[in-house]
């Protein structure tokens, strides 16, 4: 690509990510800190992937994906899933009407744009298959009619570890269907006291709207025009292929390690997130910086270990930072 080319791209992305700060500093109105969070979820809105938050419970999870609809002129719909959800209440039923004699359809909640799966893994496997269409096809089938939903559709997941009570692993297939995983941690001491002042105030904070689902979606073109050099292309394809083939890219150690590596969805998810990253930062282009700064969520939930790394308390987490650590920068 010529360099006036990459220049003029540079230039509009510079004037399209104005909204970005607006929209963070409007958010930053009603959470404390959790910078890294909310910068994720907005690539998960720039490049229509959908978000699997993990943290122990009163992290604001809820409240900031709450916040973040509310800064959005879209519709939001959070729902809570419980061991006895059935699919029936996420994407709606036939419904019988005797005047007619005939069947007619309720839509469920999931006829939103922005969708919080409030502690996600504690619904049963028949719920998530039905998440999984509306998640992959982004469309529902009630019956034998088939509803697209509306753009942008965006499913942002929260779960607790999985170690706690009644809650059932997620599928692998699933897990991958998120383009990215975060793992929220405890707020340090200075924000814990911001929190404390501002949410015992007994006073409401309102927020405005910043942004509309068409202006996101006409964002998403300048998104997918970042450009990305042929270096940085296959600086992607050797990460993900040192996790299906450690050996070759003298990771021997790693070999034993991983029961399964990152499919090719993570090759996709690492290239479309890169360009969000680098949007965000107000660049035309992408680095390798971008590639790293957002190579662990992307992967982090798309390698499996195996019993030995269990073992030996290696996660998914160590060996992807022995890979970046490995592979040459370009």
């Amino acid at each position: 690509m010529a360099t006036q080319d990459i220049r003029a791209i540079n230039e509009k992305v510079k004037e399209e990510s104005v909204f970005v700060e607006e929209l963070l500093n409007e958010i930053g109105k009603v959470i404390v800190g959790q910078r890294y969070m909310l910068e994720r979820l907005l690539i998960g809105i720039l490049s229509d992937g959908h978000v699997l938050i993990e943290g122990v419970p009163g992290l604001a999870k809820t409240l900031a994906v709450k916040t973040l609809s509310d800064c959005i002129q879209t519709k939001f719909q959070r729902l809570q899933f419980t061991p006895d959800l059935l699919p029936a209440d996420l994407i709606g039923t036939m419904i019988y009407n005797p005047q007619t004699c005939g069947f007619s359809v309720k839509k469920g909640p999931i006829f939103a744009n922005l969708i919080l799966a409030d502690e996600i893994n504690r619904a049963p496997a028949k719920v998530q298959s039905a998440l999984l269409e509306a998640m992959q096809e982004r469309q529902i089938t009630i019956g034998e009619q088939t509803f697209h939903l509306d753009k942008p559709f965006l499913v942002l997941a929260t779960q607790n570890p999985i170690e706690q009570e009644g809650t059932y692993p997620l599928p692998e297939a699933q897990i991958d269907r998120f383009m990215l995983k975060l793992k929220i941690t405890y707020p340090n001491r200075d924000e814990e006291r911001e929190i404390m002042e501002r949410m015992t105030s007994g006073k409401e904070i309102k927020v405005k709207k910043i942004i509309s689902p068409d202006e996101i979606l006409r964002i998403r073109q300048v998104v997918n025009e970042v450009y990305i050099d042929e270096k940085i292309k296959n600086y992607i394809l050797d990460i993900v292929f040192a996790t299906r083939e450690p050996e070759k890219y003298k990771l021997d150690d790693l070999k034993p390690m991983i029961a399964y590596g990152a499919s090719p969805r993570a090759t996709i998810y690492l290239t479309n997130t890169a360009r969000a990253q680098a949007f965000l930062q107000g660049r035309g282009y992408v680095t390798p910086e971008d590639i790293k700064s957002i190579g662990y969520d992307v992967l982090r939930h798309r390698i499996i270990v195996t019993y030995e790394a269990e073992a030996e308390e290696m996660t998914s987490e160590n060996i992807i930072e022995q890979i970046f650590n490995q592979i040459e920068v370009p």
